[in-house]
């Protein structure tokens, strides 16, 4: 897996987990702004060819 591929998956980990605890805490506008970035990175993801499926829950 090379640099690119690991960072992004790492990335949209990261922010699912961070949408997870803004959703818990009741966050609306977190919720919301995490669930912006994780669309992108998804999208990001998806023009480099990385399938992000296995990672992404969200």
């Amino acid at each position: 897996m090379d640099a690119f591929t690991a960072g992004i998956l790492q990335r949209i980990e990261n922010t699912e987990a961070d949408l997870d605890r803004a959703r818990a805490a009741g966050d609306d506008f977190l919720a919301e702004v995490e669930q912006a970035e994780l669309e992108d990175l998804q999208r990001l993801a998806t023009e480099h060819g990385v399938r992000f499926g296995a990672v992404s829950t969200a």
